[in-house]
């Protein structure tokens, strides 16, 4: 029976949230530019599901009471795997330049 081996592989989630998906995806478009240059293996963006949080605020506390606002986030997210990243790799993460309003999670698998 022949010997199956287990490859493992290094791997990189780089998770990203913003309120503005323009913003989003105009930014990942260089990022993802920027990590074929350096000639890394990607899997995404892929865009997971958005979280919508809705507020319900009422506008009067005492009589009008049944009058009321509603207010809602929407928040887009993207993934992104850097499959066997090399130490220049993590010098590019360290010395992300991000925009105001996107939010960066790194997970090193």
């Amino acid at each position: 029976m022949p010997k199956i081996q287990n490859k493992t592989e290094n791997k990189i989630r780089v998770r990203f949230k913003s309120y503005d998906h323009r913003l989003l995806d105009k930014y990942l478009k260089e990022f993802v530019n920027v990590l074929k240059k350096e000639g890394v293996q990607i899997r995404g963006p892929v865009p997971l599901p958005t979280e919508i949080k809705r507020y319900t605020v009422n506008r009067s506390p005492f009589i009008y009471k049944d009058s009321r606002e509603q207010f809602e986030i929407i928040i887009h997210k993207r993934l992104i795997d850097v499959i066997n990243p090399t130490p220049r790799i993590l010098e590019i993460f360290n010395s992300l330049d991000l925009p105001a309003g996107i939010e960066v999670e790194i997970k090193i698998y």
